[in-house]
């Protein structure tokens, strides 16, 4: 089945909608908790926005929910039991083919940890916003060659390297080969 955005953000919309209403908050209530402006909720509940994975799992944070609870779309047959599909659920679609995000698995820690395989075609980009301070992500290359841009410069990893940093601030992944570049990413909360 073919990535369709619109069906995601609006699985995304009701789900937010329907935590938003079971814990008796206004859209302004929502927005102080999670640093996601009023608007945005507005714009997501809508349907109407193109959301970042950052903004998500801010709102996720903030609902005292995993973001995998927040995108699930209830598809998968699997996911009362924790089980996804093998290819995962895909969340992002960058602007060439190829480059994708799936979730892979999601479950509580003393907030949450997600398992996260990322494809990027050759010449695509995926720029990352500050999740919320105390998170960190930990990333594995598959195959290809990964440009971690971060504050502190750039660092190229290949297949086979490993690395762990602090995602509160910004980053960015690019894939300057020839070939996709494959990684799984775990965010730890």
């Amino acid at each position: 089945m073919p990535f369709d955005p619109a069906h995601l953000l609006q699985a995304i919309a009701m789900k937010l909608l329907q935590k938003r209403r079971e814990l008796d908050w206004s859209q302004q209530d929502l927005a102080d908790h999670s640093q996601v402006s009023r608007r945005m909720i507005g714009m997501i509940e809508s349907g109407e926005s193109n959301v970042s994975l950052a903004t998500l799992g801010h709102l996720a944070a903030a609902l005292g929910i995993t973001f995998s609870e927040l995108v699930g779309t209830g598809d998968a047959s699997g996911a009362a039991a924790g089980i996804r599909p093998e290819r995962g659920l895909q969340v992002w679609q960058g602007s060439r083919p190829g480059t994708k995000v799936d979730l892979l698995q999601s479950f509580p820690a003393s907030r949450s940890v997600e398992l996260w395989k990322w494809t990027i075609a050759p010449g695509d980009r995926y720029q990352g916003e500050p999740d919320l301070p105390g998170y960190r992500e930990m990333l594995y290359v598959i195959r290809g060659f990964l440009s971690l841009e971060r504050e502190e410069g750039t660092q190229l990893l290949k297949a086979g390297d490993a690395i762990a940093f602090p995602s509160d601030r910004p980053y960015a992944f690019v894939n300057n080969g020839k070939s996709n570049l494959v990684f799984v990413l775990n965010v730890v909360a």
